[in-house]
């Protein structure tokens, strides 16, 4: 079973935590990774590019020229397609990109993702992170203390001392652990984990 130790915000060595294999010590899947994060992101795609076709541009009810005996191409419209301000062929329409793949590959993902940080060694346990009032200075001072770069902290539930006070830090990112995602796993070199977090995430991909 791998093992972590668990620290104190004064970076002090306070007990070791036993994670359960499945979840943080399985085979790197890059394939379901590539998969939910593609997934992901076209979730986040807004899809409102949008153009005029000839129905909808303004104007053009009247037609330019007589049909016949101008020697010029006939035309009903000033708002043909083929008319500079005229309409847009086969142009983006508002569009929702958005798709589900599997439960099973969403948590095969989640769990690549999670053992990945372990064996990079990019994986940090607290024991809790006691702040009685909102203090971005304090908070800072514990992620300089431990030497992390851009830093995903999972915490059990919503603490707003904690929310609030990491809210203004650059590439500090809090989130709830049933918001734990792949995509954020990705993107922070380091995770921290509160302790209670950790029997909750592995409940939940149990």
């Amino acid at each position: 079973m791998p093992v972590l130790p668990v620290y104190d915000i004064e970076k002090n060595k306070v007990s070791d935590i036993e994670l359960n294999d499945a979840v943080f010590g399985t085979e790197v899947n890059e394939a379901v990774i590539y998969e939910v994060v593609r997934m992901q992101m076209a979730s986040r795609r807004r899809g409102t590019a949008a153009v005029k076709e000839r129905s909808q541009v303004r104007g053009g009810g009247k037609k330019p020229w007589r049909q016949k005996g101008t020697g010029r191409a006939r035309a009903g419209t000033t708002r043909s397609p083929l008319w500079r301000g005229g309409g847009i062929v086969f142009g983006p329409q508002p569009r929702d990109y958005s798709y589900k793949v599997p439960r099973k590959v969403r948590r095969a993902a989640l769990v690549s993702a999670l053992s990945m940080k372990y064996r990079e060694e990019k994986m940090l346990i607290l024991k809790d992170f006691p702040m009685d009032e909102i203090k971005t200075k304090k908070f800072k001072a514990v992620v300089d203390r431990f030497g992390l770069t851009k830093a995903l902290f999972v915490i059990p539930e919503s603490i707003p001392v904690l929310e609030k006070s990491s809210r203004n830090i650059p590439d500090v990112k809090m989130i709830r652990s049933e918001g734990i995602n792949v995509y954020d796993l990705l993107k922070y070199d380091h995770v921290v984990l509160l302790e209670p977090s950790v029997k909750m995430i592995e409940g939940a991909l149990l």
